[in-house]
C-alpha cells in the first residue's frame, strides 16, 4: 500500500536491532484516517471471506483492527496480556514471545468471544518472527474456530514470521513488507 509506505519514509524511524518506530502515525499516536485506508483495503483484500470476527493482541493493534471491523461490520476481539478480575469463566491461553518488548506474555482470550461457529481475520500492525499471530492461531484454533487469513499493517520481510506462516498455508496480507532497513542510513527497502 503506497500510502502507508510513504508514510513510513517519510516519518518511520530505523533503530538498532532491525526496529522501526513508527509511534507518530501507527502505534502510539494513530492516524485514524490513515487507519480508515488501510480498513478499506483489509475489507479489499479479504472481500471474499465469510470474516464474523476481528482477532488481535492487546495493545498496538486494537486501534487498527477497529476501523478494520467497521468495514467488515464485525466485533473486534482482542486477546490480554494480563488476566483480569473483569473476565469472568473459562479462558483460551498461550505464550507469545515479543520481539520488541523482549518479553514472554500469558495471553487470553474470554471463551465467550470465540466459539466454533467463528470465522476470523487476525490484525496486527507489525509482523517479525511471526510469535504473536501464531499464538492468536493457537487460541482460534483452540475454539474450532477458522482462521480466514492475517491481515498486517508492516511486515518485516527479512525476519522469518510471514514466510513460516505462509508455508503452514496461511493466508497472509501485509499492506507494507519491509525487505532490508539500515539504522545507519535511515534507508528503508520495501518489497
Amino acid at each position: 500500500m503506497k500510502l502507508l509506505e510513504d508514510r513510513i519514509r517519510k516519518e518511520g524511524v530505523v533503530k538498532p536491532g532491525n526496529v522501526l518506530k513508527v509511534d507518530g502515525f501507527l502505534n502510539h499516536q494513530m492516524d485514524v484516517g490513515l487507519f480508515n485506508e488501510m480498513g478499506k483495503e483489509f475489507k479489499r483484500l479479504f472481500a471474499d471471506c465469510p470474516v464474523n470476527k476481528i482477532l488481535t493482541i492487546e495493545a498496538s493493534g486494537i486501534g487498527i483492527a477497529c476501523i478494520v471491523a467497521q468495514h467488515f461490520n464485525v466485533p473486534v476481539v482482542f486477546a490480554k496480556k494480563t488476566q483480569s478480575i473483569n473476565i469472568d469463566g473459562d479462558v483460551y491461553t498461550c505464550k507469545i514471545e515479543s520481539y520488541t518488548h523482549k518479553r514472554t506474555y500469558d495471553v487470553i482470550v474470554s471463551k465467550k468471544y470465540i466459539n466454533k461457529d467463528d470465522h476470523i481475520l487476525i490484525i496486527d500492525d507489525f509482523l517479525a518472527n511471526g510469535c504473536a499471530v501464531n499464538g492468536l492461531i493457537e487460541l482460534i484454533q483452540s475454539a474450532g474456530a477458522t482462521v480466514e487469513g492475517v491481515g498486517i499493517a508492516v511486515e518485516k520481510g527479512q525476519q522469518p514470521g510471514g514466510k513460516l506462516l505462509r508455508n503452514q498455508g496461511i493466508r497472509v496480507e501485509s499492506l507494507a513488507i519491509i525487505d532490508s532497513m539500515d539504522d545507519q542510513t535511515g534507508e528503508i527497502i520495501f518489497r
